[in-house]
């Protein structure tokens, strides 16, 4: 359910860029980022440690910011050039991902364009998200999450992480979709190590139990900080292909 992508056309300054707009935003006084509280309808905005997963029933250690195409963004005075670079971000964004589901379409047997108008990012029912998250640094901090067990309920996310914050870790193998009441308690985890660059490809229910059956796997996994010792700020970015509100989505099977 994880794959790393290479050469994906999104170069190192780009994503050094964007991760310099998001730190810039996460610095701001919290009155300035509260400009544009987090929707719980549209689920854009800013949240602040309000995260609760199932799996912990306790608030993820971090805060995030939410945005779609139109909907309310940081300002250029407030983050100088959030939106010209954020918008050159986004759309290589929605390319990567494109050629991606074009990729397992064709694995699978099914036409290239199989997946095109089901997740047209330009359709105004469209839910696809960027997500900017910051996780503090943090001391000994056994007993608490970053972000607890999950798995991602749209269809593919992409995520960009920074050289040397680390914290994601993965569990492969499980099938997720049929065993979601343990949340993989007692399995094994194992950590991805974070670096500039590539970016970590996973896979969500949507496409897993929707539209492949679990022949793609939704892998349980969460952002870990050392239960002993200190742990450096943590800053990734995040793409979800989530498809289309509008759109009934069916899986070969019409299941």
């Amino acid at each position: 359910g994880f794959l790393t992508l290479v050469d994906h056309g999104i170069t190192i300054d780009e994503i050094n860029a964007q991760f310099a707009l998001s730190k810039s935003f996460f610095d701001l006084p919290k009155d300035i980022k509260a400009k544009i509280p987090h929707d719980t309808t549209t689920n854009n905005g800013w949240e602040f440690y309000s995260q609760v997963r199932p799996s912990t029933r306790t608030a993820d250690q971090k805060e995030s910011f939410w945005l779609q195409r139109n909907s309310e963004w940081p300002s250029d005075d407030d983050v100088p050039n959030f939106s010209a670079t954020t918008n050159n971000f986004l759309r290589k964004c929605e390319a990567i991902s494109d050629k991606v589901l074009t990729c397992f379409s064709t694995a699978l047997g099914f036409p290239t364009d199989y997946f095109s108008t089901a997740m047209d990012v330009t359709a105004p029912d469209n839910l696809t998200q960027l997500r900017m998250l910051h996780y503090p640094s943090s001391n000994d901090a056994m007993g608490s999450w970053r972000a607890g067990v999950h798995t991602d309920i749209g269809c593919l996310t992409l995520l960009f992480q920074r050289d040397g914050e680390d914290g994601l870790e993965v569990c492969p193998g499980r099938e997720s979709s049929s065993s979601y009441i343990l949340y993989a308690i007692g399995d094994t985890f194992f950590p991805l190590p974070a670096e500039t660059g590539p970016i970590v490809v996973n896979i969500g229910d949507m496409l897993s139990t929707f539209f492949f059956y679990d022949r793609l796997k939704a892998n349980f996994h969460r952002v870990h900080a050392k239960e002993v010792g200190f742990s450096l700020d943590r800053y990734s970015i995040a793409y979800f292909n989530t498809g289309r509100k509008n759109f009934v989505m069916q899986g070969p099977q019409k299941k």
